[in-house]
Formats: structure tokens, C-alpha cells, sequence
């Protein structure tokens, strides 16, 4: 063992005079002080500093613990996207099903009032004829006399005295409207029943 200054174990061991003061403190070389000066006790092998690799150790385990979490918070996002998607697939199927129930309620509400309404004359036959009613200008809400007294389904033989009736009245009545030798009767502005009787 070697007694040395502190320059001289610095170039010793290549390390600044810092180091060596450092590495006295932590106790990894030994010292002595002999009339005032302080000497470093180095052994006759050449020591290597040791490189200290818990920081390194440190910071590759934060990272692999921040990539596990990483994962984790992309797989989760993940998730909540697909739970988002579905919701809105359930909650469009929910409103595309009350409309489907809204439409059978009121096709039967209807059904019920055209049965209460049309005794006589069946609700298909009713319905073509309100579909194929005979229109003609100058507005849409005129009907031809045979439509008209179909919908309301009168037997044969009372439709027959309304027809003459009307065509006794279609020169002194301006609510009947004579075109090409057809009755057309406009029941959204007038009141017929005094010639329903």
C-alpha cells in the first residue's frame, strides 16, 4: 500500500481532485494526514472506480412500469369507445322500436275509426277509392260524387236517389260542380247533409 497526495492519486486513478475528496468522505479510500497534509492510502493494484448503475436500473424499471400503464390506459380507452358505440347503437334501436310501436298504435286507432265509420263498405275497397278519387282542378280538396258516396257507404239503392238528387240540384247549387258531365263536391268547404237525406 502506497501513501499519496490527493493530486497524485487523482492522476492515479484519472479522476479529478473532487473525486478523490468524494470518495475519501463515502469511505471507499482510506486516509491518513501526516503534518497538516492529507495523503491517500492506495493499494499497490490500480483500483477502477466502480460505476454505480442503480440510477440506470432505476429509470429502465420506471420505464417498463410506464409503458405496463400505457398499455393499460390505451386497452381501457379502447373499451370505452367500443361501451360509447354500442350505447348509441342500443339507444338508436330503442328509438327506431317506439316509432314501430307509435305507427301500430295508430294504424290501429285508425283502423278502429274507419270500422266505426264504414259500415257498409269494406276498408280496402274504401281506402283504393280514397287513393284513386277522381280530382280535378281548380283545387285538390274536390271530389268526384261517386267517391264521395262511396266513403260514406251508402247502399246501392240510396246512392241512386242522392245521384238524381244532386243532378236535379247541380244547375242551382254552386256548391256542385258540374266538368264534363261529372258531379265533383267539395266536402272540406260545404255541408252536404241537407241533400244526403
Amino acid at each position: 500500500m502506497s501513501k499519496m497526495t490527493v493530486a497524485e492519486a487523482a492522476a492515479h486513478f484519472n479522476v479529478s481532485k473532487e473525486a478523490i475528496h468524494n470518495r475519501v468522505r463515502r469511505g471507499s479510500l482510506d486516509c491518513v494526514i501526516d503534518h497538516g497534509v492529507k495523503y491517500v492510502l492506495v493499494g499497490d493494484k490500480r483500483e477502477e472506480p466502480v460505476a454505480d448503475n442503480r440510477y440506470y436500473d432505476y429509470i429502465e424499471k420506471e420505464n417498463e412500469a410506464l409503458k405496463v400503464r400505457i398499455n393499460k390506459l390505451e386497452n381501457e380507452t379502447q373499451a370505452l369507445r367500443s361501451q360509447r358505440e354500442q350505447m348509441l347503437i342500443d339507444e338508436r334501436d330503442k328509438i327506431e322500436q317506439i316509432y314501430k310501436e307509435r305507427d301500430d298504435q295508430l294504424r290501429s286507432v285508425l283502423q278502429v275509426v274507419a270500422s266505426k265509420f264504414l259500415t257498409q263498405a269494406t276498408m280496402d275497397s274504401v281506402i283504393d277509392e280514397a287513393v284513386t278519387a277522381e280530382v280535378i282542378e281548380p283545387g285538390p280538396s274536390l271530389v268526384s260524387l261517386k267517391a264521395f258516396l262511396k266513403l260514406k257507404g251508402y247502399k246501392a239503392k240510396r246512392k241512386e236517389k242522392i245521384k238524381t238528387r244532386f243532378k236535379k240540384y247541380s244547375n242551382q247549387d254552386e256548391r256542385i260542380i258540374v266538368e264534363d258531365g261529372k258531379l265533383y263536391l267539395d266536402p272540406q268547404h260545404f255541408d252536404y247533409r241537407d241533400l244526403l237525406k
